[in-house]
């Protein structure tokens, strides 16, 4: 019982590690996605729905 309560912790413990680096790992915008997403927010008119509102809000922060 110990050995198999010892195996599934190991196994816990693996899986929160390899998921985290999976996460990190994730994947940022490139230069040029990010010169896209600016050139839409630009053109964004007052119907634009609100993910992309607080998208463009976000950027606009990470520029300053």
């Amino acid at each position: 019982m110990n050995k198999l309560l010892a195996s599934l912790l190991a196994v816990a413990f693996a899986c929160a590690s390899v998921g985290s680096f999976a996460a990190s790992h994730g994947g940022a915008m490139t230069d040029k996605e990010k010169a896209d997403k600016m050139a839409a927010c630009k053109k964004m008119d007052a119907k634009a729905d609100d993910k992309m509102k607080a998208e463009c809000k976000k950027l606009e922060e990470a520029k300053k």
